[in-house]
């Protein structure tokens, strides 16, 4: 991999009709800044855009995350909830943009998903993981803000309504044993095996219909979509809360926060 800056790249390569996307910020586990995420905004709408790529994967760059998050140093210029419905719209429309690539999207995960970063793994069609990966939001311990219905509608989708007030009201982790066991994972892969299980599974996928394959995503997506209302009174309600701010400040001063409700 080549050196990044302290602000990060996603990076992108095509080989033969596969496009490969790298979250490369190993120094901070790949957590996205707001650069990293209208990078990924540039390369969905240049995927939409390219008849040529059939498939797309998406890593992160060090072997030790996917995706850890979003930077947190950056929601330190937040002042109001408006601020964080402004983020979620901003979020959402990537995410958006990802799940509606017509091609199939794969996953590889090796170490942490987290916030964001879980966001993007599942908007992606499939996942595979090494054993040790851990997923989860585990917001409630962390910042105490929250994320978008639509997010959570992908979540509950994906891992199912329980786990996911698991993840988002106690903060658990899910490990990889048990996110392979609910579907939410296609395969778990040894970490010097999961690149050649991830090429195996492109594979498969690229000798399919791909008419059929984003006929049946599109109707996928719309079940979510439908799922999910509008709820900005939510996220302004979290991100405008003395807790949120309090989050925050703990959370780069390497402190517990110290919790009000307010």
């Amino acid at each position: 991999m080549p050196d990044n800056s302290a602000a990060g790249t996603v990076e992108l390569a095509v080989e033969q009709g596969v496009a490969t996307v790298t979250f490369n910020r190993p120094q901070a586990r790949n957590a996205m800044t707001w650069a990293m995420y209208q990078q990924l905004s540039e390369h969905c709408r240049g995927f939409k855009a390219d008849a040529g790529v059939r498939a797309v994967v998406f890593r992160g760059a060090g072997g030790q995350a996917f995706v850890a998050g979003t930077d947190i140093e950056q929601f330190k210029t937040f002042s109001s909830g408006d601020d964080g419905v402004a983020y979620e719209a901003q979020i959402e429309a990537c995410i958006d943009l990802l799940c509606s690539l017509s091609m199939p999207t794969v996953a590889l995960i090796e170490g942490w998903a987290v916030g964001g970063g879980l966001a993007i793994a599942t908007a992606c069609d499939f996942r595979l993981a090494t054993p040790g990966s851990q997923m989860g939001v585990p917001i409630a311990k962390t910042l105490g803000n929250c994320l978008s219905v639509a997010n959570v509608a992908r979540l509950c989708a994906a891992f199912g309504p329980q786990r996911v007030k698991r993840m988002l009201m106690l903060a658990d982790m899910i490990g990889a044993d048990e996110a392979l066991s609910c579907g939410y994972l296609h395969q778990l892969a040894a970490p010097d095996e999961i690149d050649g299980a991830t090429a195996a599974l492109v594979q498969r996928l690229t000798a399919l219909a791909p008419v059929t394959q984003k006929v049946s995503k599109q109707a996928l997506s719309r079940l979510v979509q439908h799922s999910a209302p509008e709820a900005e009174d939510l996220i302004r309600q979290a991100y405008g809360s003395e807790d949120f701010r309090e989050g925050v400040d703990a959370f780069v001063a390497k402190r517990k926060p110290v919790w009000k409700g307010r």
